[in-house]
C-alpha cells in the first residue's frame, strides 16, 4: 500500500464512522519526519536513477541500457550542464534525507506494481515538495498503481488493450522552446512500443511532443488525433518530466532520444529554465469584455463582424448591419428601404472597461434570412486601421453603402473607405470619407461576401472579396452554373467572378494607400492590369490571390508577410463521383501571388467538373488544376487562368483533409467508401472557417497577461461552430507550407479558449492585442442579428513564466 492509498482509506472511514459528540478522532502520525533543504541538491549536480522493482528478478532490461546512456549525457556537453550519477534498486534512498537531499532530480526507470513503501513514496513526496525534480520514463507510468499523488506527479495511466510490439511511428514535436524538444525534428520517425492512455492528460500537464496515431496501429484503447507521449508539469512544489518512449533497448542508442532525455533532465535538475505551463488549461481566463446590448439598442454591439485592436490596446469592432430583433427587416425590392440597415463601429477601451459606439454606416446589410433569392450577407464586412493610426487615426472601412444600390438591376457598390476617427471622443466623422476602391456585386442572390482586411510589413493593404454568388443552382458543388441571371447578370457562375481574372470579387487584393486617399499598386501582384494576352484588358493589377469563395477572415504575420487565410466552401454535404468533392471549407499559408481554385479545384488540386450551354445539369469535362480555362459565356478575363496552388488545411463533414484514389488524369474517384483523411484533428457538418493570427510573442513586453512564448510562429485556425470543427494552433513547415503543404503539428485550443453556450460558441473573429491577449468576437445564437450572447471576449495567460525561479538555478545560469 502507498501513502496516498492510506490517506485515502483514512478519510473513508472517518466519513462513515464518525466520532462521537465532542470527541476528535486521534490524528494519524505522520508517515515522514523527513526535512529536506529546499531546493534538494547543490551546484555540484546529482542525479539519482531509482530502478526498484515490485518483484524480486523482475528487473526491466532496459535498466542497463537507461543507466549507461544517462551516465554518457551526464558526462558530456559544455561543462556546466554536466551531472553525475546514482542508481539504486533499494528504495531507501527515499527515507534518508540527508542523502536524498544530496540530489538535484530522481529518475525513475521502474516498471509497474508498487515500488515504494508507504514511507518510501511519502519521502518521495516531501522531495517533491522541498522543490525536487523528477524525470519518469515508458513503464514508470505503471508504478505506484494505487497512489493518486504518484498518478498525479506522472500526469497518466497506461490503458488496457495498447500495443505490445515495437512499432515505427511519428512524433510530432510540438514545443520548438522547451530543452527537452527544441532541437528534436518536427516530425521525429522513429520506432518504440507506444503507450495509450486511460485519461488524455494534455490540458492538465504541458504537452511537448504527440504520436501521430495514423502512422502505426495504436490498438483498442487509442487515444485519436491528440495522443500525447512526452510532457511536462511544475507538480507539488517541484518539476515533474514524463516520456512514454524509452521502451525498448535500441531507443537509448539513439541520438535523437538521449538529446530529448537530456533537455529533460537540464530542466529537472535546476541547470536551466523552461515553460511547462503553456498548454495548461487553468493557466488561461476568458473574460467577458461587453454587456448585453440595452432592449431595442446596440450600444454595446452589432452583428458581429470584424475587430482590429489599436496601438493603446483599444479594441475596434463592427457590426455588419443585421438589426436589432426589434426593428423591421426589409425584403421588397420595391420599397425604398429594401435592405437598409446601420453598420456599427464600437470601441472597447480597457483603460476605462468602457464600450463607445462610434459611428454608423447606413449599409445595405438588412435583409434578413431564409433562400438565397431572399437574404444578403453584405454590410459593413472590414475594419482596418492605419499603420500610423496612432498619429493620424485614420481607420479603413470595407462596405456596401445602401445609397449606390440599384433596385432595378439589383446591383451595388463595395468600396473600402478611408474615415478619421476623433482619438479624444472615439467619434468617427463621416464627413471625413475617402473612397480608396470600389467595385460593382450582384445583389440578386446572397452571399459569400468576404470581408476581412489586414496589412503587412510594407504598408500595403489586404483585402479578402468573396464570390458574391449562390452555389445553390449547381447541387452545391462547382457554383459554375452560367445560367441564372438577373438583368443579364450572372449570379451562380463563380467563374464570372472568382476564376474570372478581370473581376475583384472572389479575391484576396493587394494595394498601397497613399496619403491623399488614392493607392498605387505593388510589386509582386498576379497581374499588373497591363498584361496582352488574348488581346489584352482582361486582368485587374490590384489581384494578388484569386480562387478564394468566402474569406471573410485573413491575417498576415509581418515578421514574414505571409498571407494567411480561410474561406467556407458551398454546400454540398458529400463528394459526388460525377460532380466533384463535397464542400471544403479551406485555410491556406500564402506566401506569393497564386490562384487557390475555386471554382475549378479545392483542397490539394481536387477537381470539379465543368458545366456549360445550353444544359448545364449534362457535366462536361473535368477542369485540368494545372492549366485551368474559364471557358464560361459570363467570363470577361482570361480564358487561360494561373495554375492553381494546393492549399494546406481543407475538411468536409466526412473528417479532415479528404483525399482520393486518382486515376491516370489525376481525376479523385470522389467514392467516399475510398476517402482517406489526412488531417485527422478535425472534422466538419454545419461549418464555416474563421481564419486567425499568427502569434507572436513580445519578449520586451512586460504585459502581466501576454501568451506564452510557446505559442511564438503558430497558426491559429477555426470555426465559427464549436461542435467538432477546428479551433486548433497548427505549426507548419516553412519549406513545403506555401506549395500546399500540411500542417505538421495541430492542437486542439477548445479547453483554453472556451466553447459551449456559456463560452465563445459561435467564433467570428479572433485577434491578439498588444498586450498578448487573445480577443475574440462571439456572433450570437441567431443570424443577421446581434442577441445576448453577442459578446467582445478577452483570453488572458495567468501562468507566471518560466520555472524553476532564477534565483533557485543550480549554477546560475539561464
Amino acid at each position: 500500500m502507498t501513502a496516498g492509498f492510506l490517506t485515502a482509506g483514512f478519510l473513508t472511514a472517518g466519513l462513515l464512522s464518525a466520532p462521537a459528540a465532542g470527541a476528535l478522532p486521534a490524528p494519524e502520525p505522520p508517515l515522514t519526519t523527513m526535512s529536506i533543504t529546499s531546493p534538494p541538491g547543490s551546484a555540484d549536480v546529482r542525479v539519482l536513477i531509482y530502478y526498484g522493482s515490485a518483484a524480486a528478478g523482475a528487473e526491466s532490461p532496459l535498466v542497463n541500457a537507461g543507466i549507461a546512456a544517462i551516465e554518457r549525457i551526464g558526462l558530456t556537453g559544455p561543462a556546466d550542464r554536466r551531472f553525475t550519477v546514482t542508481a539504486t534498486g533499494d528504495g531507501s534512498v527515499f527515507t534518508d534525507e540527508k542523502r536524498l537531499g544530496r540530489f538535484n532530480a530522481v529518475v525513475f526507470l521502474t516498471g509497474g506494481g508498487d515500488v515504494l513503501g508507504p514511507e518510501q513514496e511519502a519521502g518521495l513526496e516531501a522531495y517533491m515538495e522541498a522543490g525536487g525534480g523528477f524525470v519518469g520514463v515508458h513503464d514508470a507510468a505503471r508504478a505506484e498503481p494505487y497512489s493518486d499523488w504518484f498518478t498525479g506527479l506522472i500526469g497518466a495511466r497506461p490503458a488496457a488493450g495498447g500495443p505490445a510490439d515495437v512499432q515505427r511511428a511519428t512524433v510530432e514535436v510540438g514545443d520548438r522552446l522547451h530543452p527537452a524538444t527544441k532541437d528534436l525534428p518536427v516530425q521525429w520517425k522513429r520506432p518504440d512500443k507506444w503507450l495509450n492512455w486511460q485519461t488524455n492528460p494534455s490540458g492538465a500537464v504541458h504537452t511537448v511532443a504527440r504520436v501521430r496515431e495514423s502512422t502505426y496501429r495504436p490498438g483498442q484503447s487509442a487515444n485519436g488525433a491528440d495522443h500525447p507521449v512526452s510532457w511536462c508539469r511544475d507538480y507539488d512544489g517541484g518539476r515533474s518530466f514524463y516520456t512514454g518512449m524509452g521502451g525498448t533497448v535500441s531507443a537509448w542508442d539513439e541520438t535523437d532520444f538521449r538529446a530529448h532525455l537530456r533537455g529533460a533532465l537540464l530542466w529537472a535538475s535546476r541547470l536551466v529554465r523552461a515553460d511547462c505551463k503553456a498548454t495548461i488549461t487553468g493557466n488561461y481566463e476568458a473574460e467577458r469584455l461587453t454587456r448585453p446590448n440595452q432592449p431595442g439598442r446596440n450600444d454595446q454591439i452589432g452583428e458581429p463582424h470584424g475587430l482590429v485592436t489599436a496601438p493603446d490596446g483599444r479594441v475596434f469592432y463592427i457590426g455588419r448591419g443585421g438589426a436589432d430583433a426589434s426593428r423591421p427587416v426589409v425584403t421588397d425590392w420595391n420599397d425604398p428601404d429594401v435592405g437598409k440597415g446601420q453598420g456599427q463601429i464600437h470601441v472597447y477601451d480597457p483603460a476605462t472597461r468602457q464600450v463607445t459606439l462610434a459611428g454608423e454606416l447606413t449599409v445595405f446589410g438588412n435583409k434578413g434570412g431564409g433562400e438565397e433569392l431572399v437574404k444578403v450577407e453584405e454590410g459593413l464586412l472590414g475594419i482596418e486601421l492605419d499603420p500610423d493610426f496612432q498619429e493620424n487615426g485614420w481607420v479603413y472601412l470595407h462596405y456596401t453603402p445602401h445609397a449606390e444600390i440599384d433596385r432595378t438591376t439589383h446591383m451595388a457598390e463595395r468600396r473600402v473607405s478611408r474615415f478619421t476617427l476623433d482619438r479624444e471622443t472615439d467619434k468617427l466623422d463621416l464627413g471625413s470619407e475617402k473612397v480608396l476602391l470600389k467595385w460593382p456585386v450582384q445583389i440578386h442572390s446572397c452571399c459569400h461576401a468576404g470581408g476581412g482586411m489586414a496589412w503587412d510589413s510594407e504598408d500595403n493593404l489586404y483585402i479578402a472579396t468573396g464570390d458574391n454568388n449562390s452555389s445553390g443552382f449547381s447541387g452545391g458543388y462547382s457554383g459554375n452554373n452560367p445560367e441564372p441571371a438577373f438583368k443579364g447578370v450572372s449570379f451562380a457562375d463563380a467563374r464570372r467572378t472568382a476564376g474570372n481574372t478581370n473581376n475583384l470579387n472572389g479575391k484576396i487584393l493587394r494595394i498601397h494607400p497613399e496619403p491623399d486617399g488614392t493607392y498605387t499598386l505593388p510589386e509582386g501582384n498576379l497581374f499588373t492590369g497591363e498584361e496582352t494576352a488574348e488581346g489584352g484588358g482582361r486582368t485587374r493589377g490590384e489581384i494578388y490571390v484569386m480562387g478564394v469563395r468566402n474569406p471573410a477572415r485573413i491575417s498576415v504575420d509581418k515578421s514574414t508577410d505571409t498571407l494567411y487565410a480561410g474561406w467556407v466552401g458551398p454546400d454540398a454535404s458529400a463528394p459526388s463521383p460525377v460532380w466533384g468533392p463535397a464542400k471544403y471549407d479551406t485555410f491556406a499559408v500564402i506566401t506569393k501571388a497564386s490562384n487557390r481554385g475555386w471554382p475549378y479545384c479545392m483542397g490539394n488540386k481536387q477537381p470539379y467538373r465543368d458545366r456549360g450551354l445550353p444544359d448545364p445539369s449534362q457535366p462536361l469535362g473535368w477542369y485540368d488544376c494545372d492549366h485551368p480555362k474559364n471557358e464560361s459565356p459570363n467570363n470577361d478575363g482570361l480564358v487561360n487562368v494561373p495554375p492553381v496552388t494546393g492549399n494546406n488545411i481543407w475538411y468536409s463533414p466526412q473528417g479532415g483533409g479528404p483525399d482520393f484514389p486518382r486515376d491516370a488524369n489525376g481525376v479523385p474517384s470522389y467514392e467516399q467508401a475510398e476517402g482517406t483523411y489526412l488531417l485527422p484533428w478535425l472534422t466538419g457538418g454545419g461549418q464555416a472557417a474563421m481564419n486567425g493570427p499568427v502569434y507572436r510573442y513580445d519578449a520586451a513586453s512586460g504585459s502581466a497577461v501576454k501568451w506564452p512564448a510557446y505559442w511564438d510562429g503558430k497558426w491559429f485556425v477555426g470555426d465559427f461552430y464549436d461542435d467538432g470543427q477546428p479551433r486548433n494552433a497548427v505549426l507548419m513547415d516553412p519549406r513545403t507550407q506555401g506549395d500546399g503543404g500540411l500542417p505538421v503539428h495541430s492542437e486542439s485550443l477548445k479547453k483554453i479558449v472556451p466553447v459551449g453556450d456559456s463560452g465563445i460558441k459561435n467564433l467570428m473573429d479572433w485577434k491578439f492585442g498588444p498586450d498578448g491577449a487573445l480577443y475574440v468576437l462571439d456572433y450570437g445564437r441567431g443570424f443577421f442579428t446581434s442577441d445576448t450572447k453577442s459578446a467582445l471576449w478577452r483570453v488572458t495567460y495567468t501562468g507566471g513564466g518560466p520555472t524553476p525561479a532564477a534565483g533557485q538555478l543550480a549554477r546560475g545560469t539561464s
